[in-house]
């Protein structure tokens, strides 16, 4: 995969962005430049979002974030959010995403008024909001059989006292059954389970309408997204501007130059082949609001949130902490493929001395040490004619992050993927800032990488050509 181009008309400070990363560029390295503020990383930060949170449900709150804001300026039935080109392999796939409100619905029924006023787009928040509701009818159905079980137990300790307890009836009603539409006569020996009966039904009926409903809304949305696929469109999320109103905008995705019949197989692949890395103290856009702003006052809670999103976006990765666990395991399985070697061929393979090897080049002058049980590492040194042993907090934060990059892109991203680096030259030293381009091509030479930076050693590194920039929007100067 490789992001050919990405234009964005307006979206929060990036105002008329358009960028081209040449395909036939050699290395596929290309550093993003601007003015502190001017948009690098809510650049990459929109490009990972929506092409890695589009078709995944658990990921989809992550996008809803992000739009938080992002409304109708005008009086239009869309609002372009992003025009991302996407070359295949073959051809370049044009994605362009879009907002839009039910006046957009209205314009493609134009010639077909009774479909029109049937399909909106709030049929997809109805939808969930039902789906919820049946997911709780289990949990009902235990309500009600314990409130059954508390007025029997009542009745068999006391004389039954010929009426239904007011706060049991409470209970029944929060459950949307009204006991007084039960006609029971207390004297009848046959009371209670009439009373169970009649409960029973009303609430086996409230549920066959609930499901009856998502079977409706289910089969509108069907209908719906035909509708769009036959303008090679697709559906991906509603969402709202705030907390405070309703999710009365959609975001849709144009496709062109693909089948529209396989393009949600299209976006499903490329969405694991999309990977950003940044700085933990940034501001990152999918969040929620209240989180955003909890990192000028409460870090912890926000680095807490961070993580808690990190585990639903696995493309998403923070340098600052060292993954012993993933080393470690790096190790097992270069153990491991040595050891299946020697099965087939009689001679142990090098994987492992080489995984050593490596990784004591980029330390410099300190050497990994495994432990033979293969629970912690430790590094040793002999820069001062002593042998000295280093735990993996002793090292620098430079030497941390540049671990963790190779470790990161040798062992957990893709091969063939839009890799997207945020900020990767701090705490490097300027020889590393220069050298990390080569670094990149050399751990993993299939990727494409965007790298947002200040740092002038990283942009000499490549021709001028490969450097992209994001002008800065000046303000026309008042004159009072």
């Amino acid at each position: 995969m490789h992001l050919q181009r990405v234009q964005v008309p307006d979206f929060r400070v990036l105002k008329d962005v358009d960028i081209t990363f040449e395909k036939n560029f050699n290395p596929r390295v290309f550093p993003l430049g601007s003015q502190n503020g001017g948009g690098k990383s809510t650049l990459l930060q929109l490009i990972f979002v929506l092409l890695h949170c589009s078709t995944n449900p658990e990921r989809i709150p992550a996008l809803k974030n992000l739009l938080s804001g992002f409304d109708m300026l005008a009086v239009t039935n869309e609002r372009i959010l992003a025009i991302i080109d996407i070359w295949d392999g073959e051809k370049i796939v044009q994605l362009e995403f879009f907002a839009c409100t039910d006046s957009y619905i209205k314009e493609i029924l134009k010639d077909d008024s009774e479909e029109k006023n049937k399909l909106s787009f709030s049929i997809f928040s109805e939808l969930e909001t039902v789906r919820n509701q049946i997911s709780q009818f289990q949990n009902q159905e235990k309500d009600l059989k314990g409130i059954i079980e508390q007025f029997e137990i009542r009745n068999s300790e006391t004389t039954p006292s010929g009426k239904f307890p007011e706060h049991l009836k409470t209970r029944l009603y929060n459950l949307g059954i009204e006991f007084e539409a039960i006609n029971v006569d207390f004297l009848d020996p046959d009371s209670l389970s009439k009373i169970e009966k009649g409960a029973k039904t009303q609430l086996f009926n409230q549920h066959k309408k609930i499901r009856e409903r998502a079977d409706t809304l289910l089969y509108l949305i069907n209908e719906l997204i035909e509708y769009l696929k036959l303008i090679s469109t697709e559906y991906i999320t509603v969402y709202s501007t705030d907390d405070m109103t309703s999710e009365n905008y959609a975001l849709l995705c144009r496709v062109k130059n693909l089948n529209i019949d396989i393009a949600r197989q299209f976006l499903n692949e490329l969405s694991n082949k999309i990977f950003l890395a940044a700085p933990s103290t940034q501001i990152f856009l999918f969040l929620p609001k209240k989180i955003r702003k909890s990192l000028f006052s409460n870090g912890t809670s926000y680095l807490s949130s961070l993580i808690d999103m990190g585990k639903k976006l696995i493309g998403f990765y923070t340098y600052e902490f060292l993954a012993v666990d993933i080393l470690i395991k790096s190790f097992m399985d270069a153990r491991d493929k040595d050891f299946k070697e020697a099965l087939t061929t009689g001679e142990y393979g090098n994987n492992y001395k080489r995984l050593l090897r490596d990784i004591d080049f980029l330390m410099y002058d300190k050497q990994v040490n495994l432990t033979t049980d293969f629970t912690s590492i430790t590094f040793k040194t002999n820069r001062f004619n002593d042998s000295c042993e280093f735990l993996p907090e002793d090292l620098s934060h430079g030497e941390i992050k540049r671990l963790n990059t190779y470790i990161w892109l040798r062992y957990i991203s893709a091969e063939d993927s839009i890799i997207l680096m945020d900020e990767v030259e701090i705490a490097l030293h300027p020889d590393w800032q220069y050298q990390i381009v080569s670094d990149l091509v050399e751990w993993s030479p299939s990727n494409q990488y965007i790298l947002a930076t200040h740092s002038y050693e990283l942009c000499q590194a490549l021709t001028p050509s490969h450097v992209k920039v994001l002008e800065p929007k000046l303000t026309e100067r008042r004159i009072d």
